[in-house]
């Protein structure tokens, strides 16, 4: 029987059909009987009560009901059969309708009409920091939509994002399913209404000819007058010049490794400075701003200096979008140039008619600079960004050092080592070590507490290799155990993929870590919000120029007294440098505060460190 009743089942729609009336006339027939037999006012006559029955079962299945000549019975079940038709019809196609676009929707196909919004193409290892920064960066506006297009199933995306998106107040997620490069997809976005888009980097650099079709479509959709920024980012510097070609005059293109190795030289050649890249670049606490004011044309940059109480003015950025970082004292602003400015947001910063006093006997003259002796560098482990690191080395550190590199013994490391120090023998001899840096072996053979910096490289992520900060991770343990033993602290600047492995790792006073792929993400997202901030990078990260420098209080003002900070900056500001924070030994953190107040006032201890925009060495 059950296999008869699925049989009947497969012959399609009639079945189908035929059986429902079956089983709802079974069920409506008894019970209309029993309703009519046992109402009072039936009629007494069977005839009648058939067709109460009748009535009943009619109005039920709404067939009717009609009584009298068979003629008339079949007609008003006719009409009843072709109206149940037309709703029963009418509700499918609806509901049809509906579930298909529900469906759309939820596969993330339809179309964003938006205005003024924020892109983000692609989808990588940068896509939870953008989004979080996005979210937290302080806008004047009311209501903010970031729509993410990526070829990604759209409720994974949503799932990816982490919970600082999601609970986003006042501005808006939306994430679209498909390939950035295609233009179709592309158009989901309305990239041509946007304020700004950001082409994320993909997680291999053999993928970058992505990121530049990508760049193609986007010019494609843009338009030759286009007003849209748009900020990309290649992880191979050979596709940087085929990116910016693509990506057209208004479009900044990163080069991730370059920003890495210049990061970790930075962070090695004075420990400490991760912490102000962190602070200048996430949207939590102090960065850059730039300040219109009618007052501004005819000042000089040192009255303008003076005139900002809660705020630190380290340049000035011109209307054709180049920016003069840390400029002489006597510099005079011309119409339509700005007040760069380290604050707090863009709102915080006010030009003041009264200069804050400082004590003019609390400042000092530094030391007259001597020959910096040479080092001793140790690099372990090897990836694609390492070749850059070591060229960087050879460039920054002081004649006579050397550099002593411990990378496994595989063919392509021994011959990528081998032609690293083949370039640098004339500037840096570089010595191969074949080992493996995660072995305690291997560490204690070269005794890494001697040398006077160390550098941790992860391999490149790989797939079906695992997490690339594990063997990071075990580094790092063996050089924390070989300090405990031998009662000796070097600086260890550690390069790590992950920011949650940052949370985990071993810490010991003077350590740094590089998190690349999160810094590169925070660089972009405010570049998107302030294009001037390109030139200010780009200037804070090269060898040359005005850096970032982490230099001792007791050179700016007189240590073992209290004064304020009003006076640190003064001192620096005769010396053509911009004190933008300090650092304090001897608070229970890490003690890095930037923009203090002109008018803080603290006890300067001869281990402080002031932070500082200026020449370099």
């Amino acid at each position: 029987m059950r296999y008869w009743f699925d049989t009947t089942l497969t012959r399609g729609i009639p079945a189908l059909c035929g059986w429902l009336a079956l089983g709802c006339l079974a069920l409506v027939v008894p019970v209309s009987a029993l309703l009519v037999w046992t109402d009072q006012r039936a009629p007494a006559s069977l005839g009648a009560r058939i067709a109460a029955v009748w009535r009943s079962t009619g109005q039920t299945m709404r067939l009717g009901g009609e009584v009298g000549p068979p003629l008339r019975v079949v007609l008003s079940v006719l009409l009843a059969l072709i109206a149940l038709l037309y709703v029963s019809t009418l509700v499918s196609l609806i509901t049809t309708g509906l579930t298909d676009r529900l469906m759309a929707l939820d596969r993330g196909r339809a179309a964003i009409l938006e205005r003024g919004h924020t892109v983000v193409l692609g989808w990588s290892e940068q896509i939870p920091t953008v989004v979080s920064e996005l979210v937290a960066a302080r806008t004047g506006r009311r209501r903010r939509v970031i729509a993410v297009l990526a070829d990604k199933d759209k409720s994974a995306m949503e799932e990816g994002l982490p919970d600082t998106a999601r609970a986003t107040g006042r501005t808006r997620v939306l994430c679209r399913t498909g390939r950035p490069a295609d233009p179709a997809a592309l158009a989901r976005v309305s990239p041509a209404t946007a304020d700004c888009v950001l082409v994320l980097p993909r997680d291999d650099p053999r993928d970058d000819a992505e990121t530049v079709k990508t760049l193609l479509s986007l010019s494609a959709a843009l338009g030759e007058d286009r007003r849209v920024r748009v900020v990309a980012a290649v992880r191979d510097g050979r596709h940087l010049a085929a990116a910016r070609l693509a990506g057209g005059p208004r479009t900044t293109v990163l080069d991730v490794d370059d920003l890495s190795a210049r990061l970790v030289v930075d962070c090695a050649r004075q420990p400490g400075l991760s912490l102000v890249h962190q602070e200048l670049l996430d949207f939590a606490g102090h960065e850059f701003h730039t300040l219109r004011d009618p007052r501004l044309p005819g000042l000089t940059f040192e009255e303008a200096a003076g005139a900002c109480p809660e705020s630190i003015a380290v340049g000035i950025a011109h209307d054709d979008g180049t920016v003069t970082l840390n400029p002489p004292l006597s510099a005079r602003f011309r119409d339509d140039d700005r007040l760069l400015v380290i604050a707090r947001d863009e709102h915080s910063t006010r030009l003041s008619d009264l200069p804050v006093p400082h004590d003019p006997k609390a400042l000092t003259h530094a030391p007259p600079p001597a020959p910096a002796p040479a080092e001793r560098v140790l690099l372990l482990g090897w990836n694609r960004r390492a070749p850059r690191i070591v060229d960087q080395l050879s460039r920054r550190t002081p004649p006579g050092s050397t550099l002593d590199v411990v990378a496994g013994p595989r063919a392509a490391t021994t011959a990528a080592v081998r032609t690293a120090a083949e370039a640098l023998a004339p500037r840096m001899p570089v010595r191969h070590h074949p080992g493996d840096p995660a072995l305690r072996s291997t560490t204690d053979a070269l005794d890494p507490t001697g040398y006077d910096v160390v550098i941790v490289l992860g391999p490149d992520p790989r797939p079906g290799r695992g997490d690339p900060d594990d063997r990071t991770l075990l580094t790092l343990l063996h050089l924390r155990a070989a300090e405990e033993e031998s009662g000796r602290r070097v600086p260890v600047v550690t390069e790590m993929a992950d920011d949650r492995n940052r949370l985990i790792a071993p810490r010991a006073p003077g350590s740094d870590f590089v998190v690349s792929g999160r810094l590169v993400g925070l660089l972009m997202t405010q570049i998107s919000q302030n294009p001037h901030l390109t030139a200010v990078f780009e200037e804070l990260l090269a060898p040359a120029g005005n850096t970032l420098h982490l230099r001792p209080a007791a050179h700016y003002v007189t240590t073992g007294r209290t004064t304020s900070f009003a006076a640190v900056a003064a001192s620096a500001a005769r010396r053509g440098e911009c004190a933008i924070g300090y650092r304090s030994a001897t608070a229970a953190d890490h003690g890095m505060r930037l923009n203090p107040p002109k008018a803080h006032v603290r006890y300067w201890h001869a281990r402080d460190q002031v932070v500082l925009i200026a020449p370099g060495d």
